[in-house]
């Protein structure tokens, strides 16, 4: 838009929900988006899961969500990420979480290859502390993989995502479970028969994966075709690379283990000489009396008395440099840093041009790539027209005006895979390089 000064395209407005007010979108899929968060009260920092009430319904996952969320309330322990309250209005269901802002463990992976022995037990040590912990309460997760591990600030590891997870009382008659889910190349072999599977055993067949891909750098089992995927996990046909100890392979063979009566337990595993080594046991409060799930039944009701409202506030005014450095993840070093070859989930460049030059490039760059593109204001969905690993590749953007002469540009993956994802934004990237702010240029500039 030459010659002209477009007015900033931060949103006009500004959603606050009982206490809290919304911020910038961290994540969404299919049925939910997650938002940055801030408490007006006390000034706590959270992520908001914001879900369509109508849809929820419509879709009958009222009793899989209430499941999922009451778990997620009746769990308090530091590798866990924590939920904190539940709240509805009329349209909208607010799951209140713990915001960690560490990313994920899978973008540490890709980033590094593999970890050297040691973090990788530190790792590892906290993944069965957590897990041990959910047995205990007769929870069972059932989809334990590196994307759905994330560390906070301080590099501690917090199991999340319990969509999938399992009361003690869906157990049958026989003592088992009969609902085959989770991930394919993590799950255990018993899983994919229909014979019933002990919770506790497929989970810790699912550590032993996860262990074994964050010492290796890839995974034991992974083929193309699912059949033959599904055959070696079935035989537990791998073979631990040579720079794992002779301790680490004796736990990942003892964890791999076909048969889940012989297969080790949490108990025997807390015993074993490697596991132990360096260990440090959780410190917490357990006590759990003042837990209580009477907000998850108050948001699924129809009672309007449970219900919040949704307000619509101006934003606080706010310079630029308040708000690239008002998160970790929106912090000074990350903005202005040379753009990675890798990205993760979500990634951001810096800009000097106009939006409107910013929006044409972008789709200009995409639509060769096989994406299609649909544009609202200074947003833009893509979607893949090939299907991936995990379906179709699809990405949003959204454009934000913080100086008159600087926008951030943030890339979110909203489906499909991130491998895939890290190769599209690759491309992608280079082919914004006109509109991208090359950092390197402008000193270069600065100094002449």
């Amino acid at each position: 838009m030459s010659g002209s000064r477009r007015k900033a395209v931060t949103p006009a407005s500004r959603t606050r929900v009982g206490n809290y007010e919304m911020g910038r979108t961290l994540g969404e899929g299919s049925f939910a988006k997650v938002k940055y968060a801030k408490n007006t009260v006390t000034g706590d920092q959270a992520a908001i899961k914001i879900l369509d009430r109508e849809k929820v319904f419509r879709h009958k996952m009222v009793e899989q969500l209430k499941r999922e969320i009451s778990t997620m309330k009746l769990i308090k322990h530091p590798n866990v990420v924590e939920i904190i309250e539940v709240m509805a209005s009329k349209t909208k269901i607010y799951i209140v979480l713990e915001l960690v802002n560490g990313g994920e463990l899978f973008d540490k992976i890709a980033q590094q290859g593999r970890l050297k022995e040691d973090e990788a037990r530190r790792y590892f040590q906290q993944l069965i502390n957590a897990v041990d912990y959910c047995h205990s309460r007769g929870v069972y997760h059932r989809d334990l993989k590196p994307e759905n591990l994330i560390l906070d600030a301080n590099g501690v590891l917090k199991v999340s995502d319990f969509g999938l997870s399992a009361f003690s009382r869906q157990v049958r008659e026989d003592g088992l479970l009969h609902t085959a889910c989770g991930t394919p190349n993590y799950v255990a072999p018993e899983v994919l028969s229909d014979k019933g599977y002990d919770g506790a055993a497929a989970d810790v067949w699912s550590c032993g994966v996860i262990l074994f891909v964050l010492m290796a750098g890839y995974l034991p089992f992974d083929e193309p075709n699912l059949m033959t995927l599904y055959k070696r996990i079935c035989k537990a046909e791998f073979s631990c690379p040579p720079w794992f100890s002779p301790g680490a392979k004796r736990v990942i063979k003892r964890i791999l283990e076909p048969n889940p009566i012989t297969r080790i337990s949490i108990a025997e595993l807390l015993e074993d000489e490697w596991f132990k080594k360096g260990y440090k046991p959780p410190s917490f409060d357990q006590d759990d009396e003042d837990i209580t799930i009477d907000d998850v039944d108050a948001a699924f009701s129809n009672s309007k008395e449970c219900l919040v409202t949704e307000k619509k506030e101006k934003p606080v005014s706010m310079n630029a440099f308040e708000l690239i450095s008002s998160s970790s993840e929106f912090s000074l070093e990350n903005l202005f840093e040379k753009q990675a070859q890798l990205v993760k989930k979500e990634t951001r460049f810096t800009s000097q041009r106009s939006a409107s030059e910013i929006m044409s490039k972008m789709e200009e760059t995409a639509k060769p790539l096989g994406f299609n593109v649909r544009k609202d204001n200074y947003k833009i969905k893509m979607k893949g027209d090939k299907s991936g690993r995990k379906g179709q590749l699809s990405v949003a953007t959204e454009v934000f005006e913080v100086a008159p002469s600087l926008h951030v540009v943030e890339l979110r993956k909203t489906g499909g895979d991130t491998l895939e994802f890290h190769k599209f934004y690759k491309t992608f990237s280079s082919g914004l390089k006109d509109v991208v702010w090359n950092t390197d240029a402008a000193g270069e500039e600065q100094k002449q």
